[in-house]
């Protein structure tokens, strides 16, 4: 198993610098990660730096409450393909959820998952800190149904990040069909490791270095 190639190299703080966004490309590229998860005002930079790598370009939608209409979503994945983004990571509108809005979420996602159509692998952000298992069931069945590549815990902002029960009951729903991203609070090898064994087929963490040399780190 190669972890490195598991990973969405990943810095999404609001006072993120260009200089960051640099660094963690050239660690990419050093590393060979799967990918750089950067806020959209810096696809385009992740897109020509890494032109000619093997790193995917991945950005956020809807990022990081989920709350914003589902136009609003598909413009910003539009913009974000054109920009250069291979993946988009947006965030389901969780209060929606919680209600039992079930189609508006689904249709949500669907719009997204149409932006993005043959251009853009769509993972869905369910932030699984918010829900109970039974949600976290139901919005993965969701995400499923409107056609996305993948589930993922957590924006890593919120009130927790990804925890391996999450991930085992996301990779039960899913089956072997859906991507699962295990994101947030990942600091560590041995806390990577225990996400994979749970059904986590890509993690995002900005402590992909230090995972990959063995050390603790920090971050998301």
């Amino acid at each position: 198993m190669e972890l490195n190639r598991m990973m969405d190299h990943t810095i999404l703080k609001a006072d993120t610098p260009r200089e960051e966004v640099l660094r963690i490309i050239e660690e990419a590229k050093k590393y060979h990660f799967y990918s750089v998860c950067v806020n959209p005002v810096w696809v385009s930079l992740a897109a020509e730096e890494l032109k000619g790598e093997p790193v995917a370009v991945c950005t956020v939608i809807g990022f990081p409450l989920g709350a914003t209409t589902s136009e609003t979503k598909a413009f910003e994945t539009e913009n974000a393909i054109k920009n250069g983004a291979d993946e988009v990571d947006m965030v389901i509108s969780v209060g929606q959820l919680k209600a039992g809005e079930y189609e508006a979420v689904q249709k949500d996602i669907e719009a997204v998952v149409a932006a993005a159509k043959d251009r853009a692998l769509v993972k869905v952000i369910i932030e699984s800190c918010l829900l109970t298992d039974e949600e976290i069931v139901k919005a993965c069945e969701l995400a499923k149904a409107a056609g996305a590549d993948f589930v993922k815990t957590s924006t890593g902002f919120s009130t927790g990040g990804a925890t391996t029960d999450a991930v085992r009951i996301m990779r039960e729903t899913v089956g072997p069909e859906m991507g699962v991203k295990a994101s947030g609070g990942i600091h560590n090898e041995a806390e990577a490791l225990s996400m994979v064994e749970a059904g986590a087929s890509r993690l995002g963490t900005s402590a992909s270095v230090a995972i990959i040399s063995g050390s603790n780190g920090t971050g998301y």
